[in-house]
């Protein structure tokens, strides 16, 4: 059994990696040129990103980089740049490459019409023409923004998995985070997508917002039972109103405390258990039957920023506004905001403002830190075998670090092993091995907290 109450008393800022380097770390000292040639070379499989970043209005949860338009011209204009980015990847890429994995994300995917949607697809599928036969294809729904005609586009262009952002279905919390979602709303959505085919549905909730307590997400859950999802994605709020505007409309008096969030938490994983779901990561659950509950169990699993994934070994490019891509070593990030993302492409170069190429040392610390992120042990023979390094001498200031929580791990010759209510604790883990940390002081505000 997990000792949740030995959980609060670590709560600290820090990354919840979904790259190393952390974004923190992205500049402008990583060359255009220089990434360039990294996409000339490349010849491993493909993972795809499409940012589709417009939203109606605002909720005041969100820490996405949207923008907030109800214009159809804004959207239409998008689209054309989106195919001018696409135009010149295919002059740089080897495009015939297999794409194993495309997303679409936002934003609201769906804010876009079927007649859009459909023509970014084509288009998509003119450039990046070999599609594994199993590849995912999923997009992220905001289910106040479907319908039949978009739903029919995506299945019939082989979408497979659908994400649904939900949140919390109780009213005064629905309210608060202006986000207004009747469950009967969210109910014919998902029965529209599973009616044209879809066999695998996620469902995003949020633990730690306004006004939430264990009596009103124990609710929300038991509606969530209903609706039957494949996965469930249960994020912990990240409160950073330093980072964006729309938090600060919170009153922080009614956030839920560390003590209240442990409940939750702990409820979750009870409850989920009871109704066939697995914990899997610091952040999703997964029926037995999942592709993510097997990769957990076989030591396959991946995380990226899509989350934990079992599509690892590709390199991933991002398109559109603000996207990231990943490399072996390198990340790369667009411009994050409209006007410099249309002029860098108006000049007929991608829209490429930030990134960071990876040192020798960040690779390693890359590959430790996400194995234990994703499978939660480490197998150190292996990372001394890849790298060439003893291990024991390497990571020597960084395992001193790690004894903090060495209740939480056991740790031999051969293997880091986090146990159960280590897995509660694994961004703390996963930090004692991150160079950077050292010098980011909790008063520069840059992470949320872990609990």
């Amino acid at each position: 059994m997990r000792d949740y109450k030995a959980f609060v008393k670590y709560s600290k800022a820090g990354p919840r990696y979904t790259s190393y380097p952390t974004a923190v770390e992205f500049n402008t000292n990583f060359k255009y040129e220089e990434y360039i040639e990294i996409l000339k070379k490349q010849d491993r499989s493909l993972s795809l990103y499409f940012h589709l970043p417009f939203c109606r209005s605002a909720c005041y949860f969100c820490g996405c980089n949207v923008i907030y338009t109800a214009k159809e011209e804004s959207k239409e204009r998008y689209l054309t740049y989106i195919f001018k980015e696409l135009d010149i990847l295919s002059a740089i890429l080897d495009t015939k490459r297999e794409v194993v994995q495309m997303h679409f994300g936002g934003g609201t995917p769906t804010f876009f019409s079927a007649k859009q949607l459909q023509s970014l697809i084509l288009k998509i599928r003119s450039v990046f023409g070999n599609f594994s036969k199993d590849a995912e294809i999923s997009c992220e729904i905001d289910p106040r923004f479907l319908n039949e005609e978009q739903a029919t586009v995506l299945t019939q262009n082989d979408f497979n998995r659908i994400s649904f952002g939900v949140q919390d279905f109780d009213e005064k919390v629905q309210k608060e985070i202006h986000r207004i979602q009747p469950f009967e709303l969210t109910q014919n959505a998902l029965n529209l997508v599973r009616s044209k085919g879809i066999k695998s549905v996620n469902m995003d909730l949020i633990y730690g917002l306004p006004y939430q307590n264990l009596q009103s997400f124990t609710q929300t859950l038991e509606k969530v039972m209903l609706l039957n999802p494949d996965r469930l994605a249960i994020f912990n709020y990240a409160h950073v109103p330093w980072l964006k505007k729309n938090m600060r409309k919170f009153d922080e008096n009614t956030l839920p405390s560390p003590d209240v969030k442990l409940e939750i938490l702990e409820f979750c994983e009870k409850f989920l258990s009871k109704n066939g779901y697995k914990m899997i990561g610091m952040d999703h659950f997964a029926k037995e039957d999942d592709e993510l509950f097997k990769a957990l169990g076989n030591g396959t699993l991946h995380r990226n920023f899509q989350g934990y994934t079992t599509k690892g070994g590709a390199d991933l490019v991002g398109v559109g506004l603000t996207s990231i891509g990943e490399g072996q070593r390198h990340y790369a990030q667009n411009f994050k905001d409209i006007s410099s993302y249309e002029a860098v492409l108006d000049r007929g170069v991608l829209p490429f403002e930030r990134g960071v190429a990876l040192s020798d040392d960040d690779e390693l610390r890359k590959a430790v830190i996400m194995e234990l992120m994703a499978n939660f042990k480490l197998d150190i023979k292996s990372i001394e075998k890849e790298f060439s390094i003893d291990f024991q001498e390497y990571f020597k200031e960084d395992l001193k670090a790690l004894e903090e929580y060495k209740d939480f791990v056991n740790f031999d010759e051969n293997f880091i092993k986090v146990n159960e209510t280590g897995v509660l604790l694994i961004r703390n883990i996963a930090m004692c091995f991150d160079a950077y940390m050292k010098n980011i002081s909790e008063d520069k505000k840059v992470f949320s907290k872990t609990v």
